[in-house]
């Protein structure tokens, strides 16, 4: 269902799909306006188109909603994997800086009392990451609502 939502949607967006519209709409309502000889099926107010078209939007609708969705998983895999990637390069920077430490020292010479250095010899804690970034969200949402009603009341 995913795959033919994805294919209609693309095909919907498409320039044959809009002009295929503006043809039919405009034949449709010449051919129900009284203005040539052929007789009305749908005289104004055009009921049945309005009644097609309500269906065709909330059809298009549900189509396009099912491919943002599945786009949208897509999208939640590819940033899980980059996150997964850039944990590893960050544990393999950190062995790397432990590494030169270690030879820096063998050398005779003291790490100086950097704090950025003593910060990037210290693993990664992602849990603890996620745990700060979570909060930082739940703060930030009662403020949301705050302006929107601010916003609203304006």
């Amino acid at each position: 269902m995913e795959i033919l939502a994805g294919g209609l949607t693309n095909f919907a967006s498409g320039t044959f799909f809009f002009m295929f519209h503006v043809f039919a709409f405009a034949t449709w309502i010449l051919w129900n306006s009284g203005l040539t000889p052929l007789p009305a099926f749908d005289p104004y107010p055009f009921g049945l188109l309005t009644m097609i078209v309500s269906l065709e939007a909330i059809f298009l609708s549900i189509f396009v909603l099912m491919s943002q969705n599945r786009e949208a998983k897509i999208g939640e895999l590819r940033e899980e994997l980059t996150l997964q990637v850039n944990l590893r390069i960050e544990e393999e920077v950190t062995k790397t800086l432990h590494l030169v430490a270690g030879l820096y020292t063998r050398l005779g010479h003291t790490l100086g009392e950097d704090p950025d250095l003593q910060e990037m010899l210290r693993p990664l804690d992602p849990s603890r990451m996620e745990r700060e970034v979570t909060a930082q969200i739940h703060a930030a949402i009662p403020r949301l609502r705050k302006e929107k009603k601010a916003k609203g009341a304006a």
